[in-house]
């Protein structure tokens, strides 16, 4: 195919945010319904809490400050255990420690994408996050993650020393913002339709297709 008929998918996404592991399972869905289109996705920053210290904070205290007690922070979380099921991710919320500050993980999968490992990165994130119950502000989790992916971690082990692509990474979470948006994960189809939160296969399956269908001759501009 050629370049000009390949769809992007932009996923504004934020490593610590359930959703959007669901979301990535759903897009992986939808991409099976619609083999006959040449997509390629890209993943960009976003944070839910950019409060967050470098250092992260206390999980037991983090939900008890968000959702004004431990008890209704349960009853959020079974809700998301039970859409996590459905798409086969065995969520381990009693595992996680810490809420951590996901700059650093948006830098490596920035660095990702010069490799084509971007999906690689942002999988091994999650499922050391959220299955594992891995620290994501440890550098040394985030050079295992680069290493399991297949990137240069010795290179990935410099950069995280520096401020590497940091205000790079804080302009790209502005950018979303100023797009409007509010809550993540967000698909962006072809620099034009949106879709918003972590909607079924077949809704993501339709909206490539759409896209597809109603694209012109020339390429769309996506995200940078």
């Amino acid at each position: 195919m050629t370049e000009a008929a390949t769809i992007t998918v932009d996923v504004i996404s934020d490593v610590m945010c359930p959703w959007c592991y669901i979301g990535k399972r759903r897009l992986e869905a939808a991409l099976r319904q619609v083999t006959d289109i040449d997509v390629s996705v890209r993943w960009h920053p976003y944070q839910l809490d950019g409060t967050l210290p470098k250092e992260g904070k206390d999980r037991q205290q983090y939900l008890s400050d968000k959702f004004g007690g431990l008890n209704n922070a349960l009853s959020f979380y079974q809700q998301i255990e039970a859409a996590g099921a459905e798409e086969g991710i065995p969520f381990a919320f009693d595992r996680i420690r810490l809420s951590p500050n996901t700059l650093d993980c948006h830098r490596l999968i920035l660095w990702a994408r010069a490799d084509d490992l971007q999906d690689e990165v942002v999988e091994r994130l999650f499922k050391a996050y959220f299955i594992d119950g891995k620290d994501l502000t440890n550098p040394e989790t985030l050079v295992d993650v680069a290493q399991d992916a297949g990137m240069q971690s010795d290179l990935v082990e410099q950069l995280l020393e520096t401020d590497s692509d940091l205000e790079k990474t804080k302009k790209s979470i502005g950018q979303a913002q100023e797009m409007g948006v509010t809550g993540v994960p967000c698909f962006i189809i072809d620099g034009r339709f949106a879709v918003a939160g972590a909607e079924k296969a077949e809704t993501l399956a339709a909206a490539i297709r759409h896209a597809d269908e109603t694209r012109t001759a020339e390429p769309k501009q996506a995200m940078h």
